[in-house]
């Protein structure tokens, strides 16, 4: 009896080890180790590390017993993770009223006519994705807009930017809105020539309306991660930062990595009403998710006249909205400061990120070594000052930047700040020159949340359909290299992952990107056609294209 037992135990171990023990080998098409260098034909995966890299004859004789995985042409790199989404936000564009692409007000109005009646009641009705700057009307929609096709119910619809909403006569009524409302400090309410609301909430004033729609269920939070995480899989993440996260997110994700049905890496930077955990016990790591620290808001955004300018809008008055003040945020920076929490502060206009560098140096009195090793974050640096452009390397500052808004950006942004200030914009090429440490996302769902467009964006700086004008700043492009870095090697930095993750250099992480075409070589006019095809992460796929 005891032999028996002890066979079988024997059988089990083995079995066991077996299972550990046996290795992946990828092959079969270019494999990209690190962004700067040529591609090499074989990988070999073992514990969820980059065991071997190098020829196939040689990946096959140190490979044990490997599951084999062939690319069949397909292009390998180093996982692509997303510097700057917001998760919660993803998952719950595919959950409401989704208006991107929304070619005008018609257009609009229409999805907005077939929702309501697809989704019936009276709850407010919520949506999300539309952008004025194509559509014929050349002009914001409005309450009367919203109006003729939803009347009877409150609508709220929100700008692709998320800077800005607009809602209808019911919804102003509901939360009290009048022509003598006040619009809160960060904030505007936009008014017509009688002085009566136009529905245009802009930055701090969305909160008037947003606090008179019920928060979701936690089954509606839980879906919206899951369906978030597993579309990034899908695209070909491997990770993302999340950014204005809410307690509450975390919990949800802390319980899916504890279920292991997380399927890529998130790093969190909680608001700052969500924040005092991190501000005074410094960041956390459980598996796949980590909450690394805290975001701040300095400034709106460059498409509702919201960011901070030095000098004002060249197309209508006014230079943008400081959403924080200035003694908010040194005091949560000092609070960073003492527990080690990283900071990533919203800035596009150049007078806001003037602030924000400015914020950071003094938090760092004498003390430019000690700001560089934080790794403190500028989210999008779009318009920065050529005097301020230096500072970023010189304080070790960390550009964290979005190529696909340029390429949306400029149908507007030359108007809004005229042909000399469009010049600062977007200007990724300088940053590198300059040796600023740059990390690249997509703002999703601000923007789709695709990395080959954010690839194709850095690197060709042409629309989706092959435009560009004449202020586009073609001479601020990424080399192809330099435009990969930014997604891997450069996200990593960025959440102090640069050991783990980054390269598929032996004894890092086996996160993997594949896609279609070889990113590298590729027609620019393909790239952002192409599609993932396979997502590994630690090793493990999450995601393989059928």
């Amino acid at each position: 009896m005891r032999l028996s037992l002890t066979l079988a135990a024997l059988a089990v171990t083995t079995a066991a080890f077996s299972a550990q023990a046996r290795d992946t080998l990828i092959h079969g098409g270019p494999i990209y180790v690190e962004a700067e260098k040529p591609p090499v034909a074989a990988l070999v995966i073992r514990d969820g590390k980059v065991g071997f890299v190098g020829g196939l004859s040689k990946a096959k004789a140190f490979a044990r017993n490997p599951a084999n995985i062939d690319l069949k042409g397909a292009a390998a790199y180093p996982g692509l993770v997303d510097a700057h989404a917001h998760l919660m936000g993803i998952g719950f564009r595919e959950l409401t009223l989704n208006l991107e692409g929304s070619v005008s007000i018609v257009e609009l109005q229409s999805r907005l006519k077939g929702w309501n009646q697809a989704h019936p009641g009276a709850d407010p009705l919520s949506g999300r994705g539309w952008i004025e700057t194509h559509w014929p009307e050349h002009r914001f929609p409005s309450r009367q807009d919203l109006d003729a096709v939803v009347s009877e119910r409150p609508v709220v619809l929100t700008r692709s930017d998320g800077h800005a909403l607009v809602a209808n006569s019911a919804m102003l009524k509901l939360a009290g809105i009048t022509r003598d409302t006040v619009a809160p400090s960060g904030g505007q309410i936009l008014k017509d020539a009688d002085g009566e609301p136009t529905g245009m909430l802009i930055d701090n004033a969305k909160a008037l309306v947003t606090k008179k729609i019920a928060e979701p269920s936690r089954a509606q939070q839980k879906e919206a991660a899951k369906l978030a995480t597993a579309l990034y899989a899908a695209r070909g993440w491997t990770g993302m930062h999340s950014v204005s996260v809410a307690a509450e997110d975390v919990t949800i994700l802390r319980e899916m990595a504890k279920a292991g049905t997380l399927p890529i890496r998130v790093d969190n930077y909680l608001d700052l009403q969500a924040a005092d955990e991190v501000l005074t016990k410094g960041p956390t790591r459980e598996g796949l998710l980590r909450v690394n620290g805290i975001k701040l808001y300095m400034d709106g955004a460059l498409g509702s006249r919201g960011a901070a300018l030095l000098a004002p809008y060249s197309d209508a008055p006014g230079d943008g909205l400081v959403l924080t003040p200035p003694d908010v945020i040194a005091a949560a920076l000092a609070r960073a400061k003492k527990s080690h929490a990283q900071v990533a502060i919203h800035a596009i206009g150049d007078r806001g990120n003037r602030m924000a560098l400015d914020l950071f140096e003094k938090a760092f009195p004498g003390d430019p070594s000690g700001l560089a090793a934080s790794r403190w974050r500028i989210e999008h640096a779009q318009i920065i000052s050529p005097e301020d452009l230096p500072r970023f390397a010189k304080l070790g500052v960390i550009a964290s930047m979005q190529p696909s808004h340029a390429i949306g950006d400029l149908f507007f942004a030359p108007s809004r700040l005229g042909p000399d200030r469009i010049k600062e914009g977007y200007a990724w090429r300088d940053l590198w020159t300059s040796g600023a440490h740059m990390a690249a996302g997509t703002d999703a769902p601000v923007e789709k949340g695709d990395p080959l467009i954010e690839f194709y964006a850095a690197t060709y700086r042409h629309d989706l359909k092959g435009f560009a004008g004449p202020d586009w700043g073609l001479d601020e492009t990424l080399t192809r290299p330099q435009a990969l870095a930014m997604l891997t090697k450069g996200s990593a930095y960025a959440a102090f992952h640069e050991d783990e993750l980054g390269d598929l250099k032996v004894g890092k992480a086996a996160d993997i990107s594949v896609f279609s075409v070889d990113l590298m070589k590729a027609p620019f006019a393909d790239i952002p056609k192409a599609h993932a095809v396979m997502t590994i992460v630690a090793g493990k796929v999450v995601y393989r294209a059928k």
